[in-house]
């Protein structure tokens, strides 16, 4: 029954994941440990070998696509990996329902800078084919229009792809922008034990002007290098439950393909609300049920 219970949940998270680009280790932790009785400290560390192998799969379709930022996704993950050690260790510190109080907290946080992203945002110009509309936002269509501007501007090539990869602002500028939110990100993967999608995706859009899909397609990227970073620093201290961890893993990763699906199919700022609507929705039921059991 456990098993089967792990499959049909991994389903549902693989198919928030691809969709999305984040979310998913949001409803892994909960999952893990309000359905299928985990503690928080192995949910998190089980979380980052579900999450982690279903954002590899579900960047397969995105990077068919032509979504993800590579350049962009490695170096983010990278400056991640020391902190993502730092916070595995202050994980093991923490009392498990402070730890999720803050989960909580950071998602609320999370919900409302894309909500406010979402409100500000134009809407689509009106001579966006008809698949560039449905896949690519409002943030896509403007780094377009930076990118040919810049063209025309300079006769080097380098500045426009830079521009396209990192969003407005300099080199050093985009190179701060990575390694302060790469350090974060990182932090908060170790600590929480996610993927950190939740955070990714908001910053991605936020301080680097990708839209929803991009931002999606690039933080799986940046999700799977902070899983592996983190289980590395959990080896040898962390709980592995097997027979929970195989079967969710494996439909998380089947249904990951699908969610890149369902994302092609919905407007930009719509999926921007379903992921903050989540997020919100899980962080006060997270908070309220940590928030009784300490008073």
């Amino acid at each position: 029954m456990t098993a089967l219970a792990a499959l049909g949940l991994g389903l549902v998270i693989g198919a928030f994941l691809g969709a999305l680009g984040g979310g998913g280790a949001i409803l892994t932790v909960p999952a893990l440990v309000y359905l299928l009785g985990q503690s928080a400290r192995d949910a998190t560390t089980s979380s980052l070998i579900i999450v982690g192998a279903a954002a590899l799969t579900g960047m397969i379709g995105y990077a068919r696509s032509g979504h993800v930022r590579w350049r962009l996704g490695v170096m983010f993950g990278i400056a991640g990996t020391a902190a993502a050690y730092l916070g595995t260790a202050l994980n093991r510190q923490v009392n498990q329902h402070y730890l999720l109080i803050a989960f909580a907290v950071v998602m609320g946080l999370a919900a409302t800078g894309m909500l406010l992203r979402a409100r500000n945002r134009k809407p689509e110009p009106a001579t966006a084919s008809v698949g560039a509309a449905r896949f690519a936002g409002p943030a896509e269509s403007s780094d377009a229009e930076r990118t040919v501007a810049a063209r025309a501007a300079s006769p080097v090539g380098e500045a426009p792809a830079r521009s396209r990869e990192f969003g407005q602002g300099s080199r050093w500028t985009a190179g701060a922008k990575i390694l302060v939110a790469g350090l974060g990100v990182g932090f908060m993967t170790g600590f929480f034990g996610v993927g950190g999608g939740f955070v990714i995706v908001p910053v991605l859009v936020l301080l680097f002007d990708l839209s929803m899909p991009v931002a999606a397609a690039t933080s799986l990227l940046i999700i799977a290098i902070n899983s592996a970073a983190s289980l590395v620093a959990r080896a040898g201290t962390a709980h592995f439950h097997w027979a929970i961890i195989v079967p969710f893993t494996i439909a998380a990763m089947a249904a990951s393909l699908a969610g890149k699906t369902i994302a092609g199919r919905l407007p930009d700022r719509l999926l921007t609300r379903i992921f903050a609507a989540m997020l919100i929705a899980i962080g006060l039921f997270v908070a309220v049920q940590n928030i009784a059991q300490i008073s």
